[in-house]
């Protein structure tokens, strides 16, 4: 029976983590930052509203800093935007990164499209994100996340793996997280339409995301 070879990848780069995080763990470097709860609730024309999040769900997760919170555009009438922040100040004991696709389904929605799209802000490199439209019944979501670590956002979780371990060797750090944005699709509403309504919305949270994820 052959093995798939993502699952093979993911192995090795899970094996060769565990290995250099707990060499190096003693001294790892845990830079100084501000925490998720103090992200500004007025972001541009968005309002958020912070969605308290369950005890099990956060045993889940484990060791680390999460927010969530609903932003609601306060000049025009539009779906809001779930904002979705984990960040981990070590990932030396095991405790790395969930990824989404893997949790959705456990919520009940079901991706019935993924794709990867390149976004563009001022002043940064361009850089990929996963896009899924997710269903549960008659609803449906878009879904825009990636993994961002000491200046570098990428889609890829296996990429995400292989730089925290040459992040642990070189830097000697092994903090990183995720960022995920989600928004409703009204009935009969394009994936283009929703998709740039949660790429206004990103273009406000990103600059604002160096004082709680260090670079």
């Amino acid at each position: 029976m052959r093995l798939n070879w993502r699952f093979v990848i993911t192995a090795a780069l899970l094996a060769a983590t565990a290995i250099v995080l707990q060499a190096r763990g003693r001294n790892e470097i845990l830079p100084a930052r501000e925490p998720l709860n103090s992200l500004p609730y007025q972001l541009g024309f968005w309002t958020g509203a912070t969605v308290p999040m369950q005890k099990d769900v956060l045993e889940i997760l484990g060791p680390g800093d999460f927010l969530q919170r609903f932003y609601e555009n306060t000049r025009v009438s539009q779906p809001y935007i779930d904002l979705f922040l984990a960040y981990f100040p070590s990932q030396r004991t095991g405790d790395t990164i969930h990824s989404p696709k893997h949790c959705l389904p456990g919520a009940g929605w079901f991706p019935t499209e993924s794709s990867r799209i390149s976004i563009s802000l001022p002043g940064r490199a361009p850089f990929q994100a996963n896009r899924y439209v997710v269903a549960k019944g008659d609803e449906r979501e878009l879904v825009l996340y990636w993994y961002s670590a000491h200046d570098r956002a990428v889609a890829s979780e296996y990429w995400a793996k292989f730089y925290l371990v040459a992040d642990s060797i070189r830097l000697n750090r092994s903090d990183g997280s995720l960022v995920r944005v989600i928004t409703p699709l009204l009935p009969n509403e394009s994936v283009e339409i929703a998709q740039q309504r949660l790429l206004s919305f990103t273009g406000e949270i990103v600059p604002q995301l160096d004082r709680y994820i260090p670079r």
